[in-house]
């Protein structure tokens, strides 16, 4: 007579470090969500400010920003940002919390160059509003991505 005993185990990745990738998965799946979400809000936001007549011209050169200049560097920045979270949820043993403080303070560093940019008034005041946007929609999402302890 001849039987197997099958216990169901099988040899295979260590429980954790599947956790882990599917924990970076997700975190830069929601980040990627969130980026686009982030895109269509500051250049919705953008068209609006246009339409009610910032004409978001900057001195030096006298070029006008363009609406899909601000998709590009949303995005771009918004990367940025899932790439910090990414790093911190790797590296650091509160991952929500100092992505928290790293964010918020990227997000006030960004606010100066409007300052600086010597735009008048209503350009200036815009671009301030345009930096905070993409950073109600981003920080939030992926602060509360790398809270997520359910894995």
């Amino acid at each position: 007579m001849n039987s197997t005993n099958d216990t169901g185990v099988v040899a295979g990745p260590a429980s954790g470090r599947t956790s882990h990738t599917r924990r970076f998965r997700r975190l830069a799946g929601t980040g990627f969500i969130a980026t686009l979400a982030a895109m269509v809000a500051t250049t919705l936001a953008a068209a609006l400010a246009q339409a009610v007549g910032v004409d978001f011209e900057i001195p030096d050169g006298g070029e006008t920003i363009p609406l899909s200049g601000f998709a590009v560097v949303t995005g771009f920045f918004s990367v940025v940002g899932i790439v910090i979270a990414v790093a911190l949820l790797r590296w650091s043993a509160r991952p929500a919390a100092r992505f928290g403080w790293t964010a918020v303070s990227l997000t006030a560093i960004s606010l100066v160059p409007p300052l600086l940019s010597g735009a008048n008034t209503a350009t200036t005041a815009a671009l301030l509003g345009l930096h905070l946007v993409p950073a109600t929609v981003m920080i939030p999402t992926l602060a509360r991505s790398l809270r997520t302890r359910t894995d």
